[in-house]
């Protein structure tokens, strides 16, 4: 076929170089309050996180710098299992697996109250700059099978 008539890909999406996944862009702040300063100085201003667990770049930028997980200043979720899952209300995986063995997700209903607070940080608590709800309903989800 002549490539005259192939449709280029529109998407600007930027693949982590070290896993090919793909990345989820994240505000300047958000990776300022994660990253030491070193590490952060080389990369570009427009940078992404690296959602894949078992990839060691947390944050990478379009020109393949990077910045790895363990130079970040606290551990991340999903980079660390171990982590909480929303760093501005501590909630594990455990929490989040507790919910998913009882008959009601008291843990996550109370997460969804106070991520509408004020208290909620997120946009330099989470690794991600977003709210974790998503991330926490997913896995609820997952572990009760739906």
């Amino acid at each position: 076929m002549n490539k005259a008539f192939v449709r280029e890909p529109d998407s600007t999406e930027m693949l982590c170089p070290q896993c090919g996944g793909a990345g989820e862009e994240v505000p300047r702040a958000t990776i300022e309050a994660h990253a030491q300063p070193g590490p952060l100085r080389g990369l570009a201003a427009t940078a992404c996180f690296c959602p894949t667990p078992s990839c060691p770049v947390a944050y990478f930028d379009a020109m393949e710098a990077v910045v790895l997980a363990e130079q970040l200043l606290a551990p991340v979720y999903p980079k660390d299992p171990s982590a909480p899952l929303c760093p501005c209300f501590g909630l594990t995986r455990e929490d989040v697996e507790a919910d998913a063995a009882d008959t009601s997700p008291r843990r996550i209903r109370e997460l969804l109250a106070k991520s509408k607070s004020p208290a909620a940080r997120c946009s330099t608590a989470s690794p991600t700059g977003r709210c974790c709800l998503p991330e926490v309903q997913k896995l609820y989800f997952r572990l009760r099978g739906r």
